[in-house]
């Protein structure tokens, strides 16, 4: 087990297996040092862990939820593209999609939980740029979507 994965096995985590893609599209792809994957959906399995508004149908802690499995479905999308998270060198950027209901204005906050994993795993390597931004609709109902950019 890597270092990384140890400390998300320490925080009761886990990677997951990298999921296939919901359409036609690679889920991620290299490209010299930079590694991006696919918008990343909460599947646990072949479920969708949340879907549904924020501040309609779910709470902030559930979108918060939600961008966690996406980041890990992110991470395990990278590995599988360079074989070990251990050769991840800086995570680059985060682009984060939350389905909002009107008036719903705490995308940051709900995109703090991938961005603050991202940190504890990699330490000033996971500091990253992000983009968190609140959408009308979103694939499969999904409350979040989140796309990582690494660079290897």
């Amino acid at each position: 087990m890597s270092p990384i994965e140890l400390k998300l096995h320490e925080m009761d985590l886990a990677l997951p297996t990298a999921p296939p893609p919901v359409g036609y599209y690679v889920p991620v792809l290299r490209t010299g040092n930079l590694v991006i994957t696919s918008g990343q959906l909460p599947f646990i399995g072949k479920q969708l862990a949340f879907a549904g508004r924020l501040g309609a149908e779910l709470h902030e802690e559930d979108g918060r939820n939600a961008a966690r499995i996406c980041v890990l479905n992110a991470l395990s999308q990278v590995k599988a593209c360079l074989g070990s998270l251990e050769l991840i060198r800086q995570v680059v950027r985060v682009e984060g999609y939350v389905l909002s209901a009107p008036g719903f204005s705490n995308q940051p906050q709900v995109l703090n939980a991938a961005s603050e994993l991202l940190v504890h795993l990699f330490g000033e390597q996971g500091k990253h740029v992000r983009t968190a931004v609140g959408v009308a609709e979103m694939p499969l109902n999904a409350a979040v979507q989140l796309a990582l950019w690494v660079e290897a």
